[in-house]
């Protein structure tokens, strides 16, 4: 399968690709504060592709619970001048991690190839006409309700069928907008709106999504997240590397092309053990 991009194709599925987080925000959940600096985020851009970074996805508004939605101006203040940065410097494709129209166009504009979208153009439909006109990559991610709710409305009550619904509307409005088909990437939205219990169930059942949607490569992002924490017992979201690798490899055992994360290296090292044996599992 191949994801079209703005400027390239990615091959999706002979091998894992891993997506680097890169937050140029003062408070992201995780590293908040830590790459608001430009200079600092490039390095940390460069880091990342070193490490085996196959994506780099810049965000310039937190969605952690509790965060406040900052404006189109600034979330572009934010983030072009880093995609500016990154974007043919590193090797790999960055992608602008945005709800917003006007921010997908500046960063697009500014070399970015992907647009991440988490609300599944639910919050601004717009953002399909941006990655239409540049044929650039376009994530859809399941979610529910406003930027302030996203983490407070109560879960449904069978997940599985609410996701496949969700990412099935967001498809057809991507598609009705002019977005190619082959330039769609599908997220299940895990941490997003799901019970502990939930975020369990996505992973374990991953595999039907990615057959339900076939044509679709599937992104996963569990980086860090509350649920991993309830499940190690781990507070500070920085000290749950081991449990997200354990999220990472279920992912790829389940059908993920692509995993979002924070720790790239380990990432990478997860996803060749992982890919590994699922490559077993297709043989026999």
């Amino acid at each position: 399968m191949l994801w079209k991009l703005a400027r390239r194709e990615l091959a999706c599925g002979a091998r894992t690709l891993v997506m680097g987080v890169l937050n140029v925000t003062p408070d992201s959940f995780s590293d908040g504060g830590r790459f608001f600096d430009a200079a600092r985020a490039r390095a940390r851009a460069e880091e990342m592709a070193a490490e085996g970074a196959d994506i780099i996805d810049v965000g310039g508004e937190s969605t952690r619970p509790g965060a406040a939605p900052v404006s189109a101006e600034e979330e572009a203040r934010r983030v072009v001048p880093v995609v500016e940065a990154v974007a043919g410097r590193v090797g790999v494709p960055v992608s602008v991690d945005t709800t917003k129209a006007a921010v997908a166009r500046a960063a697009l504009a500014a070399g970015a190839e992907i647009v991440n979208d988490i609300s599944g153009l639910r919050f601004d439909p717009a953002v399909a006409d941006e990655a239409a006109r540049a044929r650039a990559g376009l994530v859809l991610m399941h979610s529910r309700g406003t930027h302030e709710t996203l983490h407070s409305l109560p879960p449904v009550a069978d997940i599985l069928p609410e996701v496949a619904g969700g990412l099935r509307r967001a498809i057809a409005e991507a598609l009705g907008r002019g977005v190619a088909p082959a330039s769609i990437a599908l997220d299940p939205g895990i941490g997003f709106g799901k019970s502990q219990g939930q975020n369990v169930e996505l992973l374990a059942r991953l595999d039907q999504l990615a057959r339900e949607f076939a044509d679709f490569p599937v992104l996963v992002g569990t980086s860090r997240k509350r649920f991993v924490g309830a499940l190690t017992g781990e507070a500070t979201p920085s000290a749950r590397l081991h449990g997200t690798m354990a999220t990472v490899a279920a992912a790829i055992l389940r059908g993920a092309h692509v995993v979002r994360v924070h720790d790239v290296r380990a990432a990478v090292e997860t996803a060749r053990v992982a890919d590994a044996v699922r490559a077993v599992n297709r043989e026999s």
